[in-house]
């Protein structure tokens, strides 16, 4: 993917978005780029204050880097089934082999059972003749806010500012060839250093948070590297999942890499997952559409939870489930409004600022931190929770009487609001409306309820809720659907497209088959797609600017195609969008159609699930032999509810 220069007037120069793998522990995560150089990461927790952030200004937001002399991009791969990366680095003396990880250990299906310290390990190996390893070190605490000093302590390194500290751990003992020094580039100080490396030899360099004294022992970096990739490999293949997976085929690599993606966004601690790894990164180059997305929404759960289920981890998606009701207890307590996302460790308070300093990732202002849209009201949240909730009864979890109160309370509350205008699941910062979707997902909350209650025992108000649900369904079919255009639009009584409205027919509002399904799919494809992409909208959100592609809306429609029997056309999308993944199988929020350069925050939890739950649908479409658990929308769940009876007496076929 071509290298473009920053916008005029920034100095920095950065990397495409492609070019970055992720590491993690389950608490934060770490970006490594191509050149070895770790721009993103945030310690000692992902949405704490960033320590690396040259992915968001390279000049002042600090890195570590490791690379031969020069400069110059390695060869990237995971070691199979885990979150361990290797970049092969050759020059004409031999060869740069750096293997990097951040220690993880104990079972970590589910959360609560794994430990990890908060640091980086790098194992350096020098293979062929013999080289020199150039390394830069430039801690940035605090999002590059305070001022930084670095001092020499004994065996290590130490950075300090802002009242935290790092150390850097590995230099002490090597060869009088290699020298290190400090410099200070104008934004802070910089360690760099030549190590020279004899054929065969084998250093670790570890930097952690905190101002432990501990050192760095290759020995000891490889018993945890050890542990390590036993904790991922026992996930990756968890009960023995991934033999199971025949029916994904030629897929079965890429729904691994998925699976291991967005577990990396997992918090272990307390089964939260944030939407993406990193901040502001552009939905357009040098636009304002820049977001914080190291936050739990809610609106992910229900698509995560059944991807989660198909395969396998279903320890993931009642963790998940948990999770949401301990956060919004408060709010159904009251009866408030369940906030649309929360912090990883359930905080509420989500305040929105910008960091003026930092530059933004090529010239992209501004560089935000906090999410206003926290405060937003959304219907679609509530649909979202019910229907996590009925996946995971589905397959057989045993809810606790409280869990169950909470979903009924959360259906009774909608039975309170729905008619209520909101800002729709893309969070438009305008005033609220009546979105189509949004009122959707009120119906699937009042229906997943009624079905937990008929075919589960939960309790509650059945009778309200039926009536609700029916009232929802005759005013979205009045007021939802556009006769002129023959399709689903965005909001009540317009003539903007919303491609949300894909999901109508995979939430089994109306039959794949219903003139209004076939038409929304059609005009999807014809005004919302470009290049095998399809936007969100286009229509006016009251922000400057545009935005690319989304990877997830393209993903619902190829489940659309797959379910309406348009099994070519689906299967054709699906393989193109998995010939944009990046070198080790990772996908952005976004694309820009015509170049399909990543664009928005990466890499994102929505496209990896979307990318599971379509190679799923796909595969029931193509009738490979799949699993039992029949995700919603497909024939055989429609079947096993009598989806097709219950719309034939409401007269909606």
């Amino acid at each position: 993917m071509a290298h473009r220069e920053p916008s005029p007037g920034y100095s920095g120069s950065y990397k495409p978005i492609s070019d970055y793998a992720l590491i993690g522990n389950l608490r934060t995560v770490a970006l490594v780029a191509l050149d070895g150089s770790i721009d993103w990461c945030c310690l000692p927790h992902l949405d704490r204050p960033s320590v690396f952030a040259a992915l968001l200004d390279s000049r002042r937001g600090g890195r570590f880097q490791v690379g031969l002399p020069g400069g110059g991009h390695g060869e990237q791969a995971y070691l199979e089934d885990t979150n361990i990366l290797r970049t092969e680095f050759r020059s004409e003396q031999g060869e740069l082999v750096v293997t990097d990880f951040m220690p993880l250990e104990g079972d970590i299906n589910g959360c609560g059972d794994s430990r990890a310290e908060p640091e980086i390990h790098r194992i350096l190996e020098c293979r062929g003749g013999r080289l020199e390893a150039e390394v830069e070190w430039s801690p940035r605490v605090d999002y590059a806010r305070a001022s930084m000093r670095l001092e020499r302590r004994g065996d290590m390194w130490l950075a300090l500012g802002g009242g935290e500290a790092m150390t850097l751990a590995g230099l002490s003992g090597l060869s009088d060839r290699s020298e290190v020094r400090v410099d200070d580039d104008g934004f802070g100080p910089v360690l760099r250093t030549r190590i020279a490396l004899e054929p065969g030899q084998r250093l670790a360099l570890v930097t952690r948070w905190g101002s432990d004294g501990r050192g760095a022992d290759i020995k000891e970096s490889f018993e945890a590297l050890g542990r390590t990739h036993e904790a991922w490999h026992a996930w990756a293949i968890h009960e023995g999942e991934v033999e199971k997976r025949v029916w994904a085929g030629e897929w079965k690599g890429l729904i691994t890499r998925s699976a291991l993606a967005f577990k990396l966004l997992t918090h272990a601690d307390t089964g939260a997952i944030a939407a993406a790894a990193t901040t502001s990164l552009p939905e357009v180059i040098g636009g304002v559409r820049n977001w914080d997305y190291r936050f739990a929404w809610l609106r992910d759960a229900s698509l995560t939870a059944q991807a989660l289920v198909s395969i396998g981890h279903d320890d993931e998606a009642a963790d998940l489930l948990f999770w949401t009701e301990r956060t919004a207890e408060i709010c159904c307590e009251q009866k408030l409004d369940l906030q649309i996302m929360y912090g990883l460790h359930g905080e509420h308070e989500l305040p929105e600022t910008t960091l003026d300093h930092l530059e933004g990732y090529r010239g992209s202002r501004p560089v935000r931190i906090g999410n206003e849209a926290a405060d937003q009201f959304q219907l679609e949240t509530y649909g979202e929770v019910l229907n996590t909730g009925y996946e995971i009864v589905r397959r057989g979890l045993k809810l606790p009487e409280r869990l169950k109160g909470f979903l009924s309370s959360v259906a009774d509350h909608v039975c309170r609001v729905w008619e209520r205008p909101d800002q729709g699941i893309w969070e438009m910062r305008g005033g609220p409306r009546p979105f189509t979707y949004s009122k959707a997902m009120a119906w699937v909350a009042l229906d997943r309820a009624v079905l937990l209650a008929e075919r589960n025992g939960f309790p509650g108000d059945v009778n309200t809720w039926r009536a609700s649900r029916e009232r929802i369904r005759r005013q979205v079919l009045e007021h939802g659907f556009n006769q002129r255009l023959g399709a689903f639009t965005q909001t009540y009584d317009s003539d903007e497209l919303d491609a949300a409205n894909l999901r109508l027919p995979l939430l089994e509002f109306l039959p794949f088959n219903d003139p209004r399904v076939t038409g929304t799919i059609n005009r999807t494809l014809e005004q919302l797609t470009d290049n095998g992409l399809v936007y969100r909208y286009k229509a006016d959100d009251g922000l400057p600017g545009k935005e690319g592609a989304f990877g997830l809306c393209t993903f619902w429609l190829v489940d659309c195609l797959s379910m309406s029997g348009r099994v070519d056309q689906a299967g054709e999308l699906f393989e193109s969008m998995t010939r944009r993944a990046n070198h080790v199988g990772l996908f952005p929020e976004q694309f820009d159609p015509a170049s399909g350069e990543f664009l928005g925050n990466f890499p994102q939890a929505f496209t990896h699930i979307g990318l599971i739950n379509s190679a799923l649908y796909l595969a029931i479409a193509q009738r490979r032999q799949v699993p039992e658990h029949a995700p919603v929308g497909s024939p055989a769940h429609r079947m096993d509810v009598g989806r097709k009876r219950i719309q034939a007496a409401s007269g909606h076929t």
